[in-house]
């Protein structure tokens, strides 16, 4: 109770609450935007954010992140297009329904099932959080390399279809984290002797440039026009309640689904809306209505994704280890501020920890309401030319880049990684691993350095200690399971 009078006082006393407010409203009409995705208005408001108070930059940043996911939902049912990439299985049950003069209907169930997972992700932040930052207590160097090694693994296998792309571009990420400085033996690694390299490649820059000003490109090229999105009927918005409660099943299935796959490093909301859906399908007594207007097959949608958006945070804040390039770009503003993830974060900010908490609760009632009142204005949003979008978005890519440090090598940077981004973009080549490459892989070669150095050389230290070996074991077990599966599939055909 302590704790939540603290979180209170923290949100509401600090003026912590108009961040989460503008932060959801941005994310919303994001989300309502096909094309425009929000890790790309993320990273132009990073560099803004390591100017604010801790609390205030890091739910700001979160309610874009978490309004997103809701406002996706828009689109997605009304014009059959996905306004975040998330929101794909939304458009199977959602616009047959609008189709059918069952829009608000359709819209009042995303809105509802979001929230109940939302929700249910909230809470598991809060309670899974502090256990797991007390077992990071038990973690040495050779762990924490074993933890980021099982990160990035988990992120090239998340993208199943894309595996060798994906390793390439982690392998990418992982050289462009050694640039810089090597402290260890006060060198310099690839600098090539220009000056504005001895600090690393920039992350703040690179993200920018990869989802921001890339995406601005495709949004430029694309001949911009009118969105046909099917009208609203009349109805009541709040009828979702009822829907979901005759559907309970499988919202709290595809809640837990979604909290457990926030926990693993790169598979998150794509994931566990794939395998929501899909037991959602086997387990219904009319699994040939799915694709063609299934309640149950929206509530599973939605529910998983936003079950994701809270429990991800949970590794970022017990280990310092983010799971996807959204929870990087956090990361940044907690080492901007000296506030570093673990246990010491818990006992040393208690009134951070529970404000953060507070916010995320916040943040979904505010955007459940907000949607459910104002859903029939937000449509227009949607009539947004894509060509206006991009413009805007390409000035302030390079706004944000240079107002970082205020050098001008930035925003070249930022300007070399969005051309990199857009052929990425065109080739369907994934963009997130290469950033989760240069977050993680430092922290596993440094690591891994120290355990060695510590070891005498011994490569035996990460198979003696009894957490190291579980990391590894766990690690080796993902490779082999989806090898296993790429022959069985190579063998059927």
């Amino acid at each position: 109770m302590e704790l939540l009078t603290l979180g209170i006082n923290e949100v509401f006393s600090n003026g912590v609450i108009f961040a989460v407010i503008l932060g959801a409203l941005i994310g919303v009409t994001i989300g309502s935007i096909p094309g425009l995705e929000p890790a790309g208005v993320m990273a132009i408001l990073l560099p803004l954010t390591f100017s604010m108070e801790p609390l205030f930059g890091v739910t700001l940043l979160l309610g874009v992140y978490g309004g997103a996911w809701y406002g996706g939902a828009i689109p997605a049912i009304l014009m059959n297009t996905p306004g975040t990439p998330v929101a794909v299985l939304t458009t199977y049950d959602g616009h047959p329904m609008a189709k059918k003069g069952k829009g608000k209907k359709a819209l009042s169930i995303a809105y509802t099932s979001s929230f109940f997972g939302g929700i249910i992700s909230v809470l598991s932040l809060v309670f899974f959080a502090p256990i797991l930052s007390q077992v990071a207590t038990l973690f040495g160097s050779a762990e924490f390399a074993m933890l980021a090694l099982l990160g990035m693994v988990f992120v090239v296998l998340a993208h199943n279809k894309f595996v060798l792309e994906a390793a390439a571009m982690i392998g990418l990420g992982i050289f462009l984290g050694t640039v810089g400085i090597d402290r260890s033996y006060n060198t310099q690694v690839y600098t090539f002797d220009q000056e504005w390299l001895l600090g690393g490649v920039p992350l703040v820059p690179a993200v920018i440039g990869l989802f921001a000003m890339s995406q601005a490109y495709i949004l430029l090229s694309t001949r911009g026009q009118d969105s046909s999105a099917t009208k609203l009927e009349k109805g009541d918005f709040f009828e979702g309640f009822f829907i979901l409660m005759r559907n309970k099943v499988t919202a709290i299935r595809s809640a837990f689904l979604g909290v457990v796959m926030g926990l693993l490093p790169g598979v998150g909301e794509f994931g566990s809306q794939f395998f929501s859906y899909t037991l959602a399908q086997k387990f219904s007594k009319k699994p040939e209505e799915f694709g063609h207007g299934a309640e149950a097959g929206l509530i599973a949608s939605e529910t998983s994704n936003n079950a994701v958006t809270a429990s991800v945070l949970i590794p970022l804040l017990a280990f310092g280890i983010p799971a996807d390039a959204l929870m990087a770009m956090l990361l940044s503003v907690f080492m901007v501020h000296n506030y570093i993830p673990g246990p010491r974060l818990f006992s040393e900010h208690p009134e951070f920890i529970s404000g953060l908490y507070v916010s995320l609760f916040v943040m979904n009632v505010f955007v459940f309401f907000y949607l459910s009142m104002a859903s029939r204005f937000i449509v227009n949003i949607t009539r947004i030319r894509g060509r206006f979008i991009g413009a805007f978005i390409l000035v302030l890519g390079f706004l944000g880049a240079y107002s970082q440090n205020y050098q001008f090598s930035d925003a070249l940077i930022a300007l070399f990684f969005s051309i990199i981004g857009y052929i990425m973009k065109r080739n369907n080549i994934p963009a997130v691993p290469i950033i989760l490459g240069l977050v993680l892989g430092p922290v596993f070669l440094t690591r891994m350095r120290q355990a060695l150095g510590v070891s005498g050389g011994d490569f035996m230290v990460f198979i003696e200690r009894p957490i190291s070996l579980t990391l590894l074991t766990v690690t080796l077990l993902a490779i082999l399971i989806f090898a296993y599966g790429r022959f069985k599939s190579f063998a059927k055909h």
